[in-house]
């Protein structure tokens, strides 16, 4: 449907898949070749050949699987974020390990998925990711909140958090539940362009450069005031 896209002139989003699991590869692969407005530009056994095919290919997306041989997908994450720094990172994976999910994170990861996802959440995900969100399971979504109120300070944040708005902390609690701009709109009755004005500026303040990095800073300094 890669043709069909181009026809209208609007580019499919370009989609590498790295996983060590061939049978697993091979059908992912397969299935999303077929989902309107992506196109699968290759595919990669271990985090080496990943990082090298991603710098060749140079793709839009990437599905990377975190352990693998050679290179696991969080150093294959770091690698590719810095040779091909607008590729968007998606973690698809088996593991629901909150450190796992941690290094994702800090790796550069803007999506993180466990592998039972059915083929119409994972081509969401690539979307969504694709125009620069970040998107995890809602399962992890609750492990990441979990695993940074353990780490989280007695004392309320000082310094740049004091400046978001009620609305930009409002907001901000709906990103922490796993939420993407079109249900941050809905549930708040407000336009989805004025919530990507509100996360822009929320992680300008803030001095980050992801939604999941906003989350993180925002649990640990006490901002979401969660149960």
């Amino acid at each position: 449907m890669a043709d069909e896209t181009r026809s209208t002139g609007t580019e499919p989003i370009r989609v590498l898949v790295v996983d060590d699991q061939e049978l697993f590869r091979r059908g992912l692969t397969m299935l999303l070749a077929v989902e309107p407005g992506l196109e699968v530009v290759g595919e990669a056994g271990d985090g080496d050949a990943g990082a090298v095919l991603a710098e060749s290919a140079a793709p839009d997306v990437v599905l990377l699987d975190v352990r693998m041989p050679k290179k696991s997908g969080i150093e294959a994450c770091k690698a590719i974020k810095e040779s091909v720094p607008s590729a968007k990172i998606i973690m698809l994976t088996v593991s629901d390990e909150e450190a796992d999910l941690y290094e994702a994170v800090k790796s550069g990861a803007l999506g993180y998925l466990l592998k039972d996802s059915s083929i119409e959440e994972v081509a969401q995900a690539i979307r969504v990711v694709a125009d620069g969100q970040s998107l995890i399971s809602p399962s992890m979504a609750i492990k990441l909140i979990d695993e940074f109120k353990q780490m989280s300070k007695p004392e309320r944040a000082s310094g740049p958090a004091l400046r978001l708005t009620e609305r930009e902390l409002e907001v901000l609690r709906h990103v922490a539940q796993g939420l993407s701009n079109k249900e941050i709109a809905a549930t708040l009755f407000i336009s989805e362009n004025t919530v990507k004005n509100h996360v822009r500026n929320m992680l300008e303040k803030l001095q980050l450069h992801s939604r999941m990095e906003a989350v993180m800073y925002a649990v640990k300094e006490n901002l979401l005031e969660l149960p």
